[in-house]
């Protein structure tokens, strides 16, 4: 048996401590489908992913379930985050440091060359916007 990479099928940790291998992701409705295959986990559940950036993201997203660890594995990244209340935030991670979005908080990131970073989210309802 061999491994399966994080970067092309993440998880779905789920009520009764289950671990869910997903589909590999292609596209953002991919994240649609994974709210109808776990919307039943409700906020407890939580999708572990791994993404490699070497550009700016061009997009915003908001987790309304909860909150959002976004550890980096490689690089460096700046997350901006806007909050509920209207106040912003931004804040720089290298490898080995994370930051949290807090539920509810429109977050996006800026790369500088390449980065990678490892995502545990409360993926239920999540929403995306342009940037």
């Amino acid at each position: 048996m061999s491994g399966i990479r994080l970067e092309e099928r993440p998880i779905h940790l789920g009520r009764g401590a289950t671990a869910v291998p997903q589909p590999a992701i292609t596209g953002m409705d991919w994240y649609q489908g994974y709210g109808e295959r776990h919307d039943g986990d409700g906020p407890d559940g939580r999708l572990v992913s791994c993404h490699e950036f070497t550009g700016s993201w061009d997009s915003w997203e908001m987790h309304p379930a909860g909150e959002e660890v976004v550890l980096c594995l490689e690089g460096a990244m700046t997350l901006h985050q806007e909050h509920p209340d209207g106040t912003t935030a931004s804040v720089t991670i290298e490898a080995g440091e994370y930051a949290i979005n807090p539920p509810g908080t429109w977050h996006t990131a800026d790369i500088a060359g390449r980065a990678k970073a490892l995502f545990i989210t409360a993926g239920i309802g999540t929403e995306h916007r342009p940037r």
